[in-house]
C-alpha cells in the first residue's frame, strides 16, 4: 500500500510549496511533509499539482433525489417556504435502501468533485407514518454504509426536531418522520456511536432550528450531548430566512443568533449553518464565539435565502466553511466560485476573498474552507500537515483550461475557469486513491444504483 507521494507542487497551510514529499502512517495520517526534495527513486508522483480536500460541512443527502425537480412555480412568489413543502413531500416516500443508494452516488459525486468528507445533517428518522423503524437506527446506518462503501471522511448529525414553530407550535404532518423527544434522541446518539467509532466517523448533534427545538429541549439535548461526548459538534440551521428572523423577533424579542448566543454555550464546537441574515452585533459576537459559519452559496441561492455578509464575518476573525446542502450542486470549486462572485456582485468589487496572507484568490478560499470545514467537521482533516489525514486533490494538468500554467494559476483556473470538476485527476482520503483520472471506480454502478432509486420515488406520484 502506497504510505507517500511526491508533488512538484503542493498547497500547504502556508502557502504553495514546490519539491514536497508528504508520508503518512497506516491509518491514513501525515507523519512528514518534506519540502524542497529531490524525488526519492520509485515515489509515487502526483500527476499535477496538489490540493487539500474541502470537507463538505453540511448536506442532506436524500435531497439530491430531487434536484432540479422544483424549478417551476407552485405558488404566486415561491420562495424557500414553498420548495420545503415540496421536500416534505418527496421526503415522505423515502426508505432505507432509497437513503442508502441515494446517498452512495451522491458521495461518489463529491469525491469526484474533490469532497474528501462530508458532514450529514440526517433528519429522516422514522417510517412514512412516523412510527420508528424495528432498528430506531436504521435510516443513520444506511448513510454510514453509504460513507463507508463510497470511502469518504464522515460526520454524522443525527436531527433533533421537535416543533413546526417557535413557542413550540405542533409539528405538521410533513415533519412526521422527523420528530423525536429529547430522550429518544439521547438514546439514538448512544446507539450509533459504536458504529461511527467503528468506521473511524464522528458523531455529533443538529438541534434543527430554534424555531424547532424549544429551548428546553435544545438545553437537556446539550447536556446529554456533553455526557456522551463533550467534544462532539453541533450544527444548527439559524437566521437563513428573513421570515425566521421575524418569528424569532415575534416569539422572543431577539434575533435568532443574539438568541443562541444569549441562551446556549455557543464556542468552536458548533457550525452556525447559513446565518445570512444577521445584524452587525450578531456578526460580531458569533465570529468571536469560534464557531464555524456553514455557508452554502449553491443552495443558499437556489432558494433565494440572500447573502451572507463575508467581509464583515471575516473582519472579526470569523471562520467558515463551505457545503453543498441540497445538492443543487455537488462541485466544491464552484461553491468556492459562488461565494465570491456573490461577494462581487454586493461590494461591486473584484478579489474580495482575497487576504493579507493569499493574494490569489482561490489559494485563500481553499485554505480558509479547508480550516473551517475541518473545524465543523470535527475530524484532523484541517490541510496538508503533520497529524492531519492525507486528504487531498490531485489537479489535471492536461486540461485545456489548466495547460502551461503555474500551479496558482491552475488553481485559478480550476476554480473560476474550467467546469471544475473536470480539471480534477485524483482524490485521495486518508492515503488512499478514491478517484483516479477523475472517475470514481464505483461511478457507474453508483449512478445506476441511484436513477433507479429516484424512479422508483418519482414513480409514486
Amino acid at each position: 500500500m502506497t504510505d507517500h507521494i511526491f508533488a512538484r507542487n503542493a498547497l500547504l497551510p502556508t502557502g504553495w510549496a514546490t519539491d514536497v514529499l508528504l508520508r503518512w502512517n497506516d491509518v491514513g495520517r501525515l507523519t512528514q511533509i518534506d519540502i524542497g526534495q529531490d524525488k526519492p527513486h520509485g515515489a509515487t508522483e502526483a500527476n499535477g499539482p496538489l490540493i487539500p480536500g474541502l470537507p463538505n460541512l453540511h448536506s442532506h443527502a436524500f435531497q439530491r433525489a430531487f434536484a432540479g425537480l422544483t424549478e417551476h412555480r407552485a405558488e404566486a412568489q415561491d420562495s424557500f417556504w414553498s420548495w420545503r413543502t415540496l421536500m416534505y413531500r418527496f421526503a415522505a416516500r423515502l426508505g432505507p435502501e432509497q437513503m442508502e443508494a441515494i446517498a452512495t452516488w451522491l458521495y461518489t459525486e463529491m469525491l469526484e468533485a474533490g469532497y474528501t468528507s462530508v458532514c450529514e445533517f440526517q433528519y429522516v428518522h422514522h417510517q412514512p407514518d412516523g412510527r420508528a423503524y424495528a432498528d430506531d437506527a436504521e435510516l443513520s446506518l444506511a448513510l454510514l454504509r453509504a460513507a463507508r462503501t463510497a470511502g469518504i471522511g464522515f460526520t454524522l448529525l443525527p436531527v433533533l426536531y421537535q416543533a413546526s414553530g417557535f413557542g413550540g407550535l405542533p409539528p405538521s404532518e410533513g415533519q412526521r418522520r422527523f420528530i423525536r423527544s429529547t430522550d429518544s434522541m439521547l438514546a439514538l446518539l448512544a446507539a450509533l456511536k459504536p458504529a461511527c467509532d467503528a468506521q473511524g466517523a464522528r458523531l455529533g448533534l443538529a438541534p434543527h432550528s430554534l424555531r424547532a427545538v424549544p429551548p428546553d429541549g435544545l438545553r437537556d439535548a446539550l447536556t446529554g450531548l456533553d455526557a456522551l461526548d463533550p467534544t462532539a459538534p453541533i450544527h444548527i440551521h439559524i437566521a437563513e430566512q428573513t421570515a425566521e428572523v421575524d418569528a424569532c423577533l415575534a416569539w422572543s424579542g431577539q434575533r435568532p443568533v443574539a438568541w443562541l448566543l444569549d441562551h446556549a454555550p455557543v464556542d468552536a464546537r458548533w457550525c452556525l449553518v447559513h446565518a445570512t441574515h444577521m445584524d452587525a452585533d450578531e456578526y460580531r459576537r458569533a465570529a468571536h464565539s469560534g464557531a464555524v459559519a456553514g455557508l452554502c452559496p449553491s443552495t443558499e441561492a437556489n432558494l433565494g435565502d440572500g447573502l451572507f455578509d463575508f467581509s464583515a464575518w471575516r473582519s472579526h476573525g470569523g471562520r467558515w466553511g463551505v457545503g453543498s446542502d441540497s445538492h443543487a450542486c455537488v462541485n466544491a470549486a464552484e461553491e468556492l466560485m459562488l461565494l465570491e462572485y456573490g461577494q462581487r456582485l454586493v461590494t461591486r468589487q473584484r478579489n474580495v476573498g482575497a487576504d493579507a496572507a493569499q493574494h490569489d484568490v482561490a489559494a485563500a478560499l481553499t485554505l480558509a474552507a479547508v480550516q473551517g470545514g475541518a473545524q465543523a467537521s470535527a475530524r484532523p482533516v484541517a490541510g496538508l500537515a503533520p497529524g492531519q489525514q492525507a486528504d487531498f486533490v490531485v489537479l489535471d494538468p492536461e486540461h485545456v483550461a489548466l495547460q502551461g500554467l503555474s500551479a496558482h494559476d491552475m488553481l485559478s483556473s480550476h476554480v473560476f475557469a474550467s467546469h471544475r470538476s473536470s480539471a480534477i485527476d485524483g482524490v485521495w482520503v486518508a492515503g488512499r486513491e478514491r478517484v483516479t483520472g477523475g472517475r470514481h471506480a464505483l461511478h457507474r454502478d453508483a449512478a445506476a444504483g441511484f436513477v433507479a432509486a429516484r424512479h422508483r420515488l418519482l414513480a409514486e406520484d
